[in-house]
């Protein structure tokens, strides 16, 4: 068995620290490690484990992205029955008092804004809140007039 040989490297103060902290906890010598490193830095299969690596990582990203794309979804569905349901539910105004309206909703258009802010700032979002509203009786079991509602506002739209 052949001896193994000896080489002196010098390394950042923050390298070694870190070596040594890897080393500690792995409860092996630092020596060891850094023998590990090199065998695997030089060896001829570093090629795939660096594709396998890019591979898992590309896959997280996927997922992310289908999540993103769902949370998307979601957002645009409960956006327009929203804006179709207010629509259909709310009257045109006289003109006399359209234009006080228009102060008024800037107003709360105003607050609005705030209100997002905050719960942006602050969270949780709606989204996350959809799983535990699921499990909840249906706005059309608590009130069977909406679906009535909800079905002239939809054909109102068409």
């Amino acid at each position: 068995m052949d001896k193994k040989a000896r080489l002196s490297v010098y390394l950042e103060p923050a390298i070694m620290r870190s070596l040594a902290d890897y080393a500690a906890r792995r409860g092996q010598s630092r020596s060891l490690i850094a023998e590990a490193a090199v065998a695997s830095f030089v060896s001829p299969d570093s090629d795939e484990h660096r594709e396998a690596a890019t591979a898992k990582r590309l896959d997280g990203i996927g997922r992310h992205l289908q999540r993103l794309e769902r949370d998307l979804g979601i957002s645009v569905e409960m956006l327009a029955i929203f804006v179709r349901f207010w629509l259909a539910s709310t009257p045109q105004l006289p003109d006399a008092v359209q234009a006080a309206s228009r102060a008024k909703a800037g107003e709360r258009y105003d607050n609005f804004l705030e209100a997002l802010g905050r719960r942006l700032a602050k969270g949780p979002k709606v989204l996350h809140e959809i799983g535990e509203d699921m499990s909840r009786p249906s706005n059309s079991e608590l009130y069977p007039d909406q679906n009535e509602i909800e079905a002239r506002s939809i054909e109102g739209m068409k």
